[in-house]
């Protein structure tokens, strides 16, 4: 999609959003890393965007996110992303959870096997360049008031310095942080409660420089956590079972002093904190992540506590999944039902994110006394158990996370793509890069069939560039397509060239649209062939 058909917010089907009332295809409500990574992508599918943020162009959100995860690092790379992030963030080859309990991600089979220790704003920075560069329209200044939506699309009403406005879009996406304006809008309630009180958070300079750029700790009695983020200036964290106050009671550096040296043995010299500020956890999330033509993303659907890092790298995740779906279907790609696959996939994946940071939260916590042989015992296990320790960093990671694929299908749809080496020397996730599906087969086969000949009516094939086709550097057998957010589709180890051309074809239709004026299948499950099944294999 070339330049003026993104500033003209023209879709890659050639239908102009004005025409049919519109004055963009998607509105996205928050300028934090979701909807920056969401607006990007859409934008550079070729759809119209424009981003609706409250605060002004100058002032940054408040970086409490500080870790980025294995998974996350993956889809920033298939974004081109990732190498200049982790150039200027600090990799860890371990991540501690409680105690001494200590997971190693340097197990996790992936380009990033580390855990990388980088401010929020650095990850917003990246993406607000590749949004700006994608041409998505930013208006900073405008305080969503609220929405009205209908069977053709939505209308967002909004006040800015200059007044009041109104901008209508097909969808709109809601990434607007805890307090979201749209969750209120489309009436959805926020069930859940607080899990911490009186956490403490700081920006301060060292007199001493800490033995890792990522030190955590929690007894019982007080958790901190201190983290560099660059020009020497350190941000903390911390909670002091004995200075619990409410949110608006004054915090300062000495308060902060005494519980990291409860939780840590030192506070390293703290002094000069630029500020100082008192909040709480919740664990909340709502029912659905879609009403209609409105849907949530990030801390606007799900907010947990800050054990495990997994607040920032949940939400990025959402907006990976939604986007390559918002886009075929406005694209005419896909069928709208396309859409509710996506309360499908990351509701459960909200859910166990409460569950893990929870539990990683309670077990810190527990007052001394019997509370210690619980953190005790649990520290061991996770220590000294190899398989509860993959899973735990698999899980903290989002490398584990699977989606349900329906029956029939082969073992590995609805699991992450690995970064496959390719033939020729390339990597999945550089084709990825390009925002389409890459069908991969083995070396030597075509990628997309042809259809047999005389049945050309009944096997439509998928319109051009929706696919990208590669082949494996080894010597694997199995056909695989991976979907623009980097799961797998489908895939079949059928070896007999007309059964495995048919499964493709009817993967390819079911998944990537059929050709200009052949129907698109409305199941969101995708065909059942012998070879997917077990008694196929």
């Amino acid at each position: 999609m070339d330049a003026m058909n993104r500033r003209t917010g023209r879709s890659e089907s050639g239908a102009d959003p004005a025409r049919e009332g519109r004055d963009t295809d998607v509105i996205v409500v928050g300028a934090g890393p979701t909807g920056l990574l969401l607006a990007g992508d859409l934008a550079e599918a070729g759809l119209g965007v424009t981003l609706l943020e409250r605060r002004p162009a100058e002032i940054s959100n408040l970086t409490r996110a500080l870790v980025v995860h294995a998974r996350t690092l993956e889809q920033l790379d298939a974004r081109g992303l990732a190498d200049e992030l982790v150039a200027g963030g600090h990799p860890l080859t371990g991540l501690r959870l409680f105690g001494r309990a200590t997971i190693d991600p340097t197990r996790l089979r992936t380009r990033f096997p580390f855990v990388l220790v980088t401010p929020q704003f650095e990850v917003e920075r990246l993406l607000e360049r590749r949004a700006r560069r994608a041409g998505v329209t930013f208006r900073h200044d405008s305080e969503v008031l609220g929405l009205d939506q209908d069977a053709d699309g939505v209308t967002v009403r909004f006040r800015t310095a200059e007044g009041l406005g109104a901008v209508r879009a097909a969808h709109v996406v809601g990434t607007d942080g805890v307090r979201s304006t749209i969750r209120e809008a489309i009436g959805l309630p926020f069930p859940g409660k607080s899990v911490i009180r009186s956490l403490v958070l700081a920006d301060v300079r060292l007199a001493q420089e800490p033995d890792s750029p990522l030190m955590v700790n929690a007894n019982g009695e007080a958790f901190a956590l201190i983290a560099s983020f660059g020009g020497g200036w350190y941000r903390v964290i911390g909670w002091n079972r004995h200075r619990q106050a409410d949110d608006d009671a004054p915090a300062d550096l000495d308060e902060i002093r005494e519980l990291t040296r409860l939780a840590l043995g030192s506070d390293y010299g703290m002094h000069d904190a630029r500020w100082v500020s008192r909040f709480h956890s919740d664990e909340r999330q709502v029912p659905t992540y879609r009403v209609g033509r409105v849907f949530l993303a990030g801390d606007a659907a799900h907010v947990h506590s800050p054990a495990g890092a997994m607040g920032m790298n949940t939400g990025l995740q959402d907006a990976a999944n939604l986007s390559w779906k918002l886009a075929a279907v406005l694209q005419g790609h896909a069928p709208d039902s396309l859409l509710d696959s996506y309360q499908t996939e990351r509701h459960p994946v909200g859910k166990q994110a409460l569950r893990s940071s929870g539990a990683l939260i309670r077990v810190a916590l527990l007052p001394t006394g019997p509370g210690r042989a619980v953190r005790t015992l649990a520290t061991q296990l996770v220590n000294r158990l190899r398989p509860l320790s993959h899973r735990a960093i698999r899980t903290i990671s989002g490398i584990g996370i699977a989606y349900p694929a329906g029956p029939g299908a082969h073992p590995l749809a609805g699991h992450r793509a690995p970064d496959i080496r390719l033939a020729g020397g390339g990597r999945l996730y550089e084709l990825l890069r390009q925002g389409r599906f890459v069908l991969i087969t083995p070396a030597g086969e075509p990628g997309i069939p042809q259809a047999p000949a005389g049945g050309g009516g009944d096997s439509p094939r998928p319109g051009d560039g929706r696919v990208v086709t590669a082949s494996w550097g080894s010597a694997r057998r199995t056909a695989l397509l991976v979907r623009p957010d980097g799961y797998i589709a489908w895939a079949t180890d059928a070896t007999a060239p007309a059964e495995r051309a048919a499964a493709l074809r009817g993967a390819l239709a079911h998944w990537t649209g059929a050709e200009d004026g052949a129907p698109i299948a409305t199941a969101l499950t995708p065909p059942a062939h012998a070879a997917d099944t077990p008694a196929g294999r």
